[in-house]
């Protein structure tokens, strides 16, 4: 004879499996959904200055000051689905020492219900903005970049660059004012 514990554990895992198949059912329905956007990317200022590095022993090191607008509209990512994004704005360039430098200057966490048309103006970069030796000074090819991960309710975190970006060069000398 089945006791209560048996046909409550029996319950238990049936209805642990008809979530389970609800849940990816849930997740299929948005997982091929194309997440890009068109983004506006536009640098006002940009700045460098050669600083003292304190990882090595009289080290100085490229700092990079970028002033920027962004525009966006995020209302056609968001769905059923999405719980938040994850904006970011990263540069990428190449040095004489490293191919590929990637570095996030900027972030933002935009929930459910906020504010989705971004139009920001006169941004300073979040973050500092360091190479480890001297490769920022003349750079010609450094590329600011959107990217978002979406945090679903069900399914994969994907990863999404926005399309749209920026490529700068930076000066050619340092500047020797103290402020930004």
């Amino acid at each position: 004879m089945n006791t209560v514990l048996s046909r409550a554990n029996s319950l238990f895992a049936f209805s642990l499996s008809v979530m389970a198949a609800l849940t990816f059912g849930c997740f299929i329905t948005t997982a091929f959904k194309d997440r890009r956007v068109p983004v506006d990317i536009h640098v006002a200022k940009v700045m460098l200055k050669n600083v003292d590095d304190f990882t090595g022993p009289r080290e100085r090191s490229d700092l990079g000051f970028i002033t920027f607008d962004l525009s966006v509209d995020l209302q056609p990512i968001f769905d059923w689905n999405v719980k938040q994004l994850f904006l970011y704005l990263s540069a990428e360039y190449a040095t004489k020492s490293n191919a590929l430098n990637q570095v996030v200057l900027w972030d933002k966490i935009v929930l459910r219900g906020e504010n989705t048309k971004l139009n920001l103006r006169d941004m300073k970069s979040k973050y500092f903005f360091f190479d480890d030796g001297n490769g920022l000074r003349a750079n010609k090819n450094i590329t600011l970049t959107l990217s978002w991960n979406v945090v679903p309710n069900a399914g994969i975190l994907p990863l999404v660059a926005g399309s749209g970006h920026v490529s700068l060069p930076f000066p050619e000398s340092y500047e020797t004012t103290k402020s930004y």
